[in-house]
């Protein structure tokens, strides 16, 4: 998954492929030529299920050689990310946060990629993605939009996320509570009222939930703040095809970060919070209390995925900053810095409007 495994020639010209979110296939940008990415089929023409992997046998190293590889990174100081190079280079500017990488080779073995999701938006409909989003920010610096549009190419980059799917039971302990109603009387202002005052009985539940828990998400990767991943989903994971390096024609790969057990960890704190709410709902009544929920987890099995973002990272007045767009949606999110001039215009602006109101409704 090195940026030399990622080169395809064109047998036309020579110049080097690259992924068509368009065609979904390869094009060279210098003669036009294209090539299909054949898309396997699974039985009866229909789509081909990723291939799930044991989560027991990856912790105990009995996956085997032919899942795992070796790329070569270099890693990013200011971001943390792990950003992969060809053998040739030894310098590189971080895609993530836009800090040059010089130096600090090495080689990062991982559990290889089972699926990609394919990029749907090209860079042109993700720069105008981003200059919409920056054209909502009235308080950002107007230089900074023109700096942003006209700033360098941004990066298409495969981020790491891993899937988790479990079959869970739970057995639970805890109390119903129904709202009822009973009546006092009371007065107020010399007159006397009823009232309903609302009291909840509770009496002891128990019982059994489970669920099947298919593709629990988790990012792979430090290099970007939680507030934007967190901002970026929804993700239509029934469009991930069978990893081919191919997708990769012309783009970035980042290298996980995060590993398999912790990953797992994520994943389970988001299967609890559910179970919790399924218990909530199985408890009934209208408040519920939770005493104790003992889960089985079994059959857990993952996948290591590769999801597509594109990123403009830049420096403005001496600062980095970044924006992410969703390379399937164009969902955006970003930090940017303030307009400190804007800001304080716009606090004038609401003082000389609430005086004017003050003084008018002084006079009426």
């Amino acid at each position: 998954m090195t940026d030399s495994i990622h080169r395809f020639p064109c047998p036309n010209c020579g110049s080097d492929f690259q992924f068509d979110p368009a065609t979904g296939g390869l094009r060279c940008p210098h003669c036009g030529v294209e090539d299909p990415i054949g898309a396997p089929s699974g039985p009866w023409g229909g789509a081909v299920s990723l291939q799930e992997q044991d989560y027991a046998a990856a912790l105990a190293g009995g996956l085997g050689q032919e899942s795992y590889e070796e790329t070569r990174v270099l890693a990013c100081d200011s971001c943390g990310a792990q950003v992969e190079v060809d053998e040739a280079t030894h310098g590189t500017v971080c895609p993530f946060c836009a800090t040059p990488v010089v130096g600090g080779t090495g080689t990062n073995r991982h559990i290889k990629p089972r699926g990609v999701l394919p990029f749907a938006l090209d860079e042109t409909t993700a720069r105008t993605a981003m200059s919409d989003w920056l054209g909502r920010l009235w308080f950002a610096p107007g230089g900074l939009k023109r700096y942003a549009r006209k700033g360098r190419a941004m990066d298409g980059v495969y981020v790491p996320y891993w899937t988790f799917d479990a079959h869970t039971e739970s057995q639970y302990s805890g109390h119903r509570g129904t709202v009822y109603y009973t009546s006092r009387s009371v007065v107020r202002n010399g007159k006397r009222h009823t009232e309903q005052v609302p009291k909840i009985r509770w009496r002891a539940a128990s019982g059994r939930v489970a669920r099947f828990f298919d593709d629990v998400l988790v990012l792979g990767s430090r290099s970007l703040p939680k507030t934007f991943t967190d901002g970026l989903p929804p993700w239509d994971l029934t469009q991930l095809r069978p990893y081919a390096p191919e997708y990769l024609a012309g783009l970035r790969a980042e290298a996980y970060g995060v590993q398999l057990d912790d990953a797992f960890d994520q994943a389970r704190n988001q299967i609890d919070r559910q179970i919790e709410r399924d218990v909530r709902f199985d408890i009934g009544g209208d408040r519920q209390r939770i005493d104790r929920i003992n889960t089985a987890v079994s059959d857990v099995t993952f996948k290591h995925v590769l999801l597509p973002i594109w990123v403009a990272a830049y420096r403005f007045n001496g600062k980095s900053y970044r924006i992410v767009i969703n390379g399937q949606t164009g969902r955006v999110q970003g930090e940017r810095p303030w307009s400190h001039w804007k800001i304080a215009f716009a606090v004038i602006a609401g003082v000389a409007v609430a005086g004017l109101v003050g003084y008018f409704a002084a006079r009426t």
